[in-house]
């Protein structure tokens, strides 16, 4: 099965500051994984036993976010979308970042491979 991780991918023109973004990324890892217990048990499971590994990448927009999401849906990665509650920094309904898995590194990869680290 090789190496199984998550990554988040942060949308960086919100202007979120640094506790604000620690708290999106939260929620993403907590949904994916919750997504994946449910969708893949064997990938949750070997992501669980090696040490959860998550990295944490960034866009610098709601379009490029889009474009990284719709190449997970075509190689049938399991995704979740974080949609802030408005009670802070951002409006209401604002999408503010993705999970892309726990699913195999290499398929990941293919997706998240030309973005830059958070």
């Amino acid at each position: 099965m090789g190496i199984i991780k998550q990554v988040i991918v942060v949308r960086r023109d919100l202007g979120m500051g640094t506790g604000k973004i620690a708290a999106q990324v939260g929620h993403a890892c907590v949904l994916g994984a919750e997504h994946v217990r449910k969708l893949n048990r064997g990938w949750y499971d070997a992501w669980q036993e090696s040490g959860q590994e998550k990295v944490v990448l960034k866009v610098s927009s709601l379009s490029e976010l889009e474009d990284v999401k719709r190449h997970a849906i075509s190689l049938s990665l399991p995704w979740s979308e974080v949609t802030d509650a408005g009670h802070t920094q951002i409006a209401p309904g604002t999408i503010t970042c993705i999970s892309i898995g726990p699913a195999p590194e290499d398929m990941i990869d293919k997706v998240t491979q030309s973005l830059k680290l958070l």
